[in-house]
């Protein structure tokens, strides 16, 4: 293992050796956390008890999880059931604000992020823990999520990063996983790791790392259908939408995460939501990444649809540049600021009339929306003046004249 020298903590908020005696570490039973249960015994010389966070994974085994965090340490391991406050509390909110960032990434993993420094912060505070650990690294940016969502959740609690500290890189992790009989997912052939959650899975490490080259995803998306061998026949699905939430899949009312895990199955089938994406990390580097997204993609397309038909042009242009912010925002550990809240707010206030049926295609990876009923929709005119708003179209000239006027103008002058 190498020894690393050049890391000095300099935020009051690091936990020092020797000054904590129990530290609750988030635990996922990947590759870094697997490997930094026993180096915190080692290091920190302290009690750890782990936490893992229910939130719908769709590939983690949560109870072979917990059985290795106790063989290898924990003094106690907590599974925590979080899948409805997930989807009611934080989901909801990124689908009333179309979640994306730069392109169709629906920031799966930066919402995962919000609930769980919220429930480690709860959590430290039920077991007496001192400080708070996790696994992220040191370029990334979901050591400033859950760092910066902690202290602002409680700004007395200590954290502590051992990949920061311990210098080693993912080669040496594995080395160090051998040498101590640890069970990881990774190795050197499948150099690989998942966040996962029930909104996507975002897969990093190995060739996806490189811009250059064409990710293997036959190696590691073995979750769903590929979409070279989905269905050559495409599949339609219904949503109901109440106030911009899905409410019912194919016309049976179920709760909001049960909801996506089923439609995860149904789109997943068909290869639906795997995006390959180059991303500005919030710590200013480029980053490559592949995500699975099945039911976070089409409950999102459908949403948009619905949005957009029982708004007005005006609206849904502000609400067009007030998603990308939110996504921006959410992508950026601004979760718990004021800003969040108040675009939530005018985002409650849009979706007031998002009610209605959306039909989605699915078909070869793509999720396309072809019909959709809403008791608010905005489609009531029509050229026959019989049925719905008796379109005048004897304005339409004089409209046309005075609604041209400056540009006529603009191509007339000084000639």
């Amino acid at each position: 293992m190498k020894t690393k020298t050049n890391y000095i903590k300099v935020a009051s908020y690091e936990a020092k050796k020797g000054e904590v005696k129990k530290i609750l570490l988030l635990y996922s039973g990947g590759l870094d956390t697997s490997v930094m249960l026993t180096w915190i015994q080692d290091q920190y010389k302290a009690k750890v008890i782990t936490l893992t966070l229910d939130i719908g994974q769709q590939h983690d085994d949560l109870a072979a999880i917990k059985q290795k965090a106790l063989k290898f340490g924990a003094v106690k391991a907590i599974t925590l059931d979080a899948k409805e406050e997930f989807a009611g509390e934080y989901l909801a909110k990124g689908i009333k604000a179309n979640a994306c960032y730069q392109g169709n990434y629906h920031l799966s993993t930066p919402m995962g992020r919000a609930i769980l420094a919220k429930k480690a912060v709860e959590v430290a505070a039920t077991v007496g823990a001192d400080a708070i650990a996790h696994g992220c690294t040191g370029k990334g940016n979901d050591q400033v999520r859950i760092e910066g969502y902690a202290l602002t959740l409680n700004p007395n609690i200590k954290i502590i990063a051992p990949v920061r500290e311990w210098g080693m890189d993912r080669n040496d992790e594995i080395a160090y996983a051998q040498k101590y009989g640890i069970p990881v997912p990774a190795s050197v052939d499948f150099p690989y790791s998942v966040d996962d959650n029930m909104w996507g899975m975002t897969w990093e490490g190995g060739e996806i790392e490189d811009p250059g080259v064409i990710s293997p995803i036959e190696k590691f998306l073995t979750t769903y259908t590929l979409v070279k061998d989905a269905p050559n026949e495409p599949e339609l699905v219904k949503l109901t939408f109440e106030k911009g939430i899905p409410v019912a899949l194919n016309g049976q009312t179920v709760p909001l995460a049960a909801l996506i895990g089923k439609l995860n199955v149904i789109a997943g089938v068909h290869g639906v939501g795997v995006v390959h994406m180059v991303e500005d990390r919030l710590v200013g580097v480029k980053d490559v990444g592949v995500y699975e997204l099945p039911a976070g993609h089409v409950i999102i397309e459908a949403h948009k649809a619905l949005e957009k038909y029982v708004s007005t042009q005006k609206l849904n242009q502000l609400k067009d540049e007030m998603d990308v912010k939110w996504g921006y925002l959410c992508y950026s550990a601004m979760w718990y600021d004021p800003v969040m809240q108040s675009i939530n707010a005018f985002n409650d206030f849009v979706n007031e009339k998002v009610t209605g049926e959306v039909t989605v295609k699915l078909l070869k990876g793509k999720a396309d929306v072809v019909a959709m009923t809403s008791p608010f929709g905005l489609a009531h005119t029509s050229f026959t003046n019989t049925d719905g708003y008796a379109f005048n179209v004897n304005a339409s000239a004089g409209f046309i004249e005075i609604y041209s006027l400056q540009m006529k103008l603009a191509n007339q002058a000084g000639k």
